[in-house]
């Protein structure tokens, strides 16, 4: 025992490592054993899986844990473990929740209610400007937390505001593995990039809470599984396991700034600028009912192995993703007719809208593959609310202030070709010979317009064959052309190389429309 009023070193520092060691634990062998068992890592392992480096703030930070009748029983680590880490050599604020402690449920001042160790390392992000990344697997609430304020609370006195502030100044990329529930499920889905196991679930409510409120029996995957999340866009991607899953989360990293206030970095590019594509020959078919797969065509102009697709689960008629030309990240969008023929219905254009968000708010140029028929049509597309999200679709390309690079590669045609290019900035627009455009196709146009004299003839088929043929005559691109009706009519094999070499250009207007963010960041302005 001291008794000179000081301490001594070997007894501070056996406590020390006593609670470090206890923190490692984190819920107990029982907790952790059943966690492996279920094939997932423990938090402190994807944190290890990510990161360079990790330093890690709230280590020794404890929680009262109680039993079903209100007995102490002692305490537990947080169920959250953050800090700051280096992913790929950059610093980033990293942190996410302890399932084998209490199911990761947030716990009375370590929760997200007005700071604790969620909002901790969102205001690290905030402070710091840096990215946040987040491994989410929680229930969100839990009727135990009661028992740790002592009274029930209002979910109305959780700040959410730094959670939406950030998504105006740093990449949040978030990951569920295991159960996103509630206010943890919430938290996954506000972010740039969201991911998800195979394995795993995201959902508001389990299948409990819905069986007691609507009678229904449901099994948690079918609820809220991979396939259902990501098929309607609740989360952008689904992943194989915990490894590719952190895998991709590092990619769109790569893609991105650092903050708004920076530009995305250029790297080194093997693939020759000036390579040419004849492959694009092949993938579009000279037939124009005939279907391709548009990812071949963006693979072929982009950087050899540089896309990377998100949201392929969903809104399929329209492909999105991120790529590099001549080391130049970039957001990419195509149209796809082997959905929809390419029309857009209501998700493809919600889809738009995420994307473009993503490339505006982090200087992304956008390169868009256009073979689009119009916006989807009939009973089902209506319902859906197709043209209030086409028109929210046409408004993300209005309101883009990257530069935008629109490439005619067939069918373009009525008010969804508005959601491609905006004719009030300088929305280059590339046409290829196989384009095609007007207010309608040709074939339900001319039966829109001409239906009375077709069924007035001798021989309706002969004569709307006839008003056919004259009306494709009129949309031959090369017309356009030469009425400078679009900017420019290019070899799809020399694509790669013209597209760089505007994009290389536009990289000077980048910097200068970052430069007044920086101003702003200092209080110049």
């Amino acid at each position: 025992m001291n008794t000179t009023g000081g301490f001594n070193w070997p007894d501070a520092l056996s406590e020390f490592d006593e609670r470090r060691a206890r923190a490692r634990r984190l819920g107990g062998e029982r907790r952790v054993a059943r966690q492996k068992e279920q094939g997932r890592y423990t938090i402190r392992e994807r944190i290890d899986a990510i990161s360079d480096s990790f330093s890690e703030i709230g280590e020794f930070a404890v929680f009262e844990e109680y039993d079903a009748l209100g007995n102490r029983i002692g305490t537990l680590p947080a169920s959250y473990v953050c800090g700051l880490a280096r992913v790929d050599g950059r610093p980033v604020a990293l942190g996410g929740e302890d399932f084998t402690v209490r199911a990761g449920a947030p716990q009375s001042y370590l929760d997200r209610m007005k700071g604790g160790m969620g909002g901790f390392v969102e205001d690290l992000a905030h402070e710091y400007k840096i990215p946040l990344m987040m491994f989410v697997e929680g229930i969100g609430g839990d009727v135990a937390a009661q028992e740790d304020k002592g009274h029930a609370y209002l979910t109305s006195s959780m700040s959410w505001t730094r959670s939406f502030e950030l998504l105006d100044e740093v990449p949040v990329l978030t990951m569920v593995s295991g159960a996103a529930v509630g206010a943890s499920a919430a938290r996954a889905v506000a972010s740039h990039f969201s991911v998800m196991t195979k394995d795993s679930v995201i959902f508001a409510g389990g299948p409990p809470l819905v069986k007691r409120a609507l009678g229904i029996d449901i099994d948690k995957h079918e609820l809220g599984g991979g396939p259902a999340a990501t098929g309607c866009g609740a989360v952008d991607n689904l992943a194989r396991d915990e490894d590719d899953a952190m895998a991709q989360m590092r990619a769109v990293l790569g893609y991105l700034p650092q903050n708004v206030w920076e530009l995305p970095q250029r790297t080194a590019c093997d693939d020759p600028v000036d390579r040419r594509a004849p492959e694009l020959l092949d993938i579009i078919p000279e037939n124009r009912r005939q279907a391709y797969r548009a990812t071949k065509v963006i693979k072929a102009v982009v950087d050899e192995g540089s896309f990377f697709e998100i949201g392929s689960g969903w809104g399929k008629s329209l492909v999105t993703g991120l790529a590099r030309i001549d080391g130049m990240p970039i957001g990419v969008l195509a149209s796809n007719p082997q959905h929809l023929g390419g029309a857009m219905d209501a998700a493809a254009s919600e889809k738009q809208v995420r994307l473009m968000n993503l490339c505006n708010t982090f200087h992304l140029p956008v390169l868009y593959f256009v073979d689009v028929p119009g916006f989807m049509v009939g009973p089902q597309a209506e319902r859906a609310n197709v043209m209030r999200w086409g028109v929210r679709a046409i408004r993300s390309i209005v309101e883009a202030t990257v530069p935008i690079i629109t490439v005619q590669v067939r069918k373009a045609y009525g008010l969804a070709v508005s959601a491609t290019a905006n004719p009030d900035r300088l929305g280059l627009r590339l046409a290829w010979p196989s384009g095609e455009w007007g207010d309608l196709p040709i074939e339900g146009g001319v039966e829109a317009a001409y239906r009375r004299e077709i069924e007035a003839a001798e021989d309706p088929d002969r004569m709307r064959a006839e008003i056919e043929a004259r009306m494709r005559s009129l949309v031959d691109p090369w017309r356009t052309v030469e009425a400078f009706g679009v900017e420019h009519m290019i070899d799809p094999r020399e694509t790669r190389e013209v597209v760089a070499s505007f994009l290389d250009a536009g990289q000077g207007a980048l910097a200068a429309a970052v430069s007044p963010m920086v101003q702003d960041r200092r209080g110049r302005r």
